[in-house]
């Protein structure tokens, strides 16, 4: 299964992909989507594009996107869900499974600790996929994001098969 990681951002939208057999998980790419400054409706359109851009080059099987935190910031906080719309609305075009998470939850299931810090992830990813260039913190949380959706994806198939074996 390939899964599509995304850490939604309006200026940087963090990406990455992932493979995942078995419980082998290995990187095939990272990236960072940027907009610029300006008005918004261009800078959305920009990550829309960019974003499907990474889904015709990749075809991920399932994509995990990041759950917006809400912050003091009211209008910063409505312009991130705006982005975060894109994040899901990419997916959701192309037919594929959506998984979303809490920040805390991707940071206890790379880190293992709910409040971790942007160094530890970074430092979980990488020994989790060895070798990983990353383009960025913002990529880096891509990939765990990615990273906790295979976790998730792998305990459900284990209960599935569990439920299916006692006849449930």
């Amino acid at each position: 299964m390939r899964i599509l990681g995304i850490d939604p951002g309006l200026r940087n939208m963090g990406w990455g992909v992932i493979d995942v057999s078995g419980s082998r998980i290995s990187h095939v790419a990272n990236g960072v989507c940027h907009s610029q400054a300006g008005d918004l409706a261009p800078r959305l359109l920009s990550l829309h594009q960019q974003l499907t851009e990474i889904f015709v080059t990749y075809r991920p099987d399932a994509a995990a996107v990041e759950q917006t935190f809400v912050n003091k910031d009211g209008v910063a906080t409505l312009k991130l869900g705006q982005a975060r719309a894109i994040a899901l609305l990419v997916p959701a075009q192309a037919g594929v499974e959506i998984g979303e998470y809490a920040p805390n939850a991707v940071k206890k299931a790379v880190v293992g600790v709910g409040h971790a810090a942007k160094q530890q992830i970074e430092h979980m990813v990488k020994i989790q996929l060895p070798g990983v260039q990353l383009a960025g913190p913002d990529a880096a949380d891509a990939l765990a994001i990615a990273i906790c959706h295979a976790f998730h994806a792998q305990s459900q198939n284990t209960l599935a098969a569990a439920l299916a074996r006692a006849g449930a």
